[in-house]
């Protein structure tokens, strides 16, 4: 059964569990990093080493002109939004931070499902592959749980989407072919990812999730926080501190 996927890989804690997860849930995977003008491209660099590591095919997609549209975003302008910092965990999840970037993930996923869409339709009408037989999945890592309150984090979203997808493509108008949204990590806490992504064998020491882009994690920031209790949490110390020390 041929069965095509694309896996958004930031290069962050989440995003590479799931890429971990999806490279053996696929016959013919791709990682695709977005570069959307975020003000530090340390994430970017460490998605291309990852996808190397997993032994991915890898994509990386310049779409800077966001930064320009989605510029409400302490991620896209920070001259003028500073990150916040140095919040309690209860606060992180309390309300939707300046570091939510307007309509990110709805823009990276239908991005992601052009992409697999027109990889489907080829293999169907040039390759003719059986249509029977085609699968169609996009892998996305949002979480709802141990998350920072982003509203395109939640699990009504992406089942929302779902249909957007189907409405909206040739994939599934004429071929009745689903592009599926998988989100396997949305209901577990960030110490469960941390543990599935120990157990997946991810390359985790080369994740970045920082907000800031300097030589070592700021610690202060609502994403280092998080994955901060994500590795107490798991009673696993954070391998990228360890390889960081040792460097």
């Amino acid at each position: 059964m041929p069965q095509y996927g694309i896996t958004l890989l930031s290069g962050g804690l989440d995003s590479t569990t799931v890429t971990a997860y999806a490279k053996d849930q696929v016959d013919h995977i791709t990682a695709i990093t977005f570069y959307y003008g975020q003000a530090h491209s340390k994430e970017v660099g460490c998605a291309g080493q990852i996808a190397g590591i997993l032994g991915v095919d890898h994509e990386l997609i310049d779409i800077s002109f966001l930064s320009k549209i989605a510029w409400y975003s302490a991620l896209t302008n920070p001259e003028h939004f500073p990150v916040p910092s140095e919040r309690s965990v209860e606060e992180i999840g309390y309300g939707v931070p300046i570091t939510y970037v307007p309509l990110r993930n709805t823009i990276f996923l239908s991005l992601a499902a052009a992409s697999l869409e027109s990889q489907v339709l080829h293999a169907i009408e040039v390759d003719a592959v059986d249509v029977s037989s085609v699968t169609a999945s996009v892998y996305m890592a949002p979480n709802a749980l141990d998350y920072s309150g982003y509203p395109d984090c939640r699990p009504e979203f992406y089942e929302a989407m779902k249909n957007v997808l189907a409405l909206g493509s040739k994939l599934w108008t004429e071929y009745r072919v689903p592009i599926k949204v998988e989100t396997p990590i949305i209901e577990l806490t960030k110490a469960e990812i941390v543990a599935l992504g120990m157990k997946l064998g991810a390359p985790l020491e080369y994740t970045w999730s920082c907000y800031e882009g300097g030589e070592t994690p700021c610690g202060t920031c609502d994403s280092c926080i998080l994955r901060a209790k994500g590795f107490t949490e798991s009673g696993v110390p954070d391998p990228l501190l360890k390889r960081l020390s040792r460097t």
